[in-house]
């Protein structure tokens, strides 16, 4: 995957914004982002304005909090003012950007997280794209801005993201879990992958993440899951992908993590929105 550097190649510019939003003097400034990349990836980085990420298309990945974030659909990832991430995309890729001055709003939240988007929101993030970059704060593009802020407020907070260990070892592990989905390798073969012992493995990751590596390995499952679904992939593809033996076994543990089976889980996601 090709490396970017941040002021080289970010993705307000990607999106031909032709200006830095970090300097934009007002509440809220939002960019879109439509382009197609077989791989580009921004370092670690910083805005001093917090950051919503919502990806309507394509393939979005965010590292922050220790935990890596692939944006399901209808959800989008807040990340807080003077937080490092980095942000990598693929594909076919359609993603706004929102960035909100520290203060404009209490009641948002400070630490990294997915948040539920509403059709609501989804319209008004949109049209603030189209808005004068210097609105009218006092005119109706402010008011707009204002309820922006009061619907992401009060947007719902989701448990949706995939922990990332700071040990070296299970980092690998998570990246190539990442990379090959499909690889159903036990933490013993990983442990014999990485010249490590499994319990050793197994200490840190429950020291850090507090999870069993099958609760690991199955909460990325679903965070692949709902983003490929959500494009219209059947639940066959999926479950094959994920290196599950058909739809049956993969339909069993999506409605033993979420409650529901996969139709369904999407279906009420929508019609709540």
């Amino acid at each position: 995957m090709p490396f970017y550097r941040p002021e080289e190649t970010d993705l307000a510019s990607a999106g031909g914004a032709g200006f830095s939003p970090e300097e934009v003097p007002r509440a809220v400034v939002a960019v879109g982002v439509d382009l197609v990349t077989k791989g580009m990836e921004m370092a670690i980085h910083a805005h001093r304005k917090a950051q919503l990420v919502l990806t309507l298309r394509g393939v979005v990945r965010c590292e922050a909090d220790q935990s890596v974030w692939i944006v399901p659909p209808r959800c989008a990832v807040w990340i807080p003012g003077n937080r490092p991430h980095s942000v990598a995309l693929a594909g076919n890729v359609e993603v706004y950007l929102l960035f909100v001055e520290p203060d404009a709003a209490s009641a948002l939240p400070r630490q990294c997280c997915t948040l539920s988007i509403s059709p609501l929101l989804e319209r008004l993030l949109l049209h603030v794209t189209e808005m004068p970059v210097l609105y009218d704060v006092d005119g109706a593009d402010g008011r707009i801005a204002a309820v922006l802020l009061d619907q992401l407020s009060v947007a719902p907070v989701e448990k949706l993201n995939f922990p990332m260990p700071a040990d070296a070892k299970l980092r690998k592990i998570a990246a190539a879990m990442m990379a090959d989905p499909s690889d159903r390798a036990t933490l013993d073969e990983w442990g014999r992958r990485m010249a490590v012992a499994p319990r050793t493995l197994t200490r840190a990751l429950k020291r850090e993440t507090g999870m069993s590596f099958g609760r690991w390995r199955q909460q990325l499952h679903i965070l692949i899951a709902l983003q490929r679904l959500d494009q219209g992939v059947s639940v066959q593809t999926v479950a094959l992908d994920l290196g599950y033996e058909g739809a049956s076994a993969f339909v069993t543990m999506f409605r033993k993590a979420l409650g529901k089976p996969p139709a369904r889980y999407l279906a009420e996601r929508r019609v709540a929105a």
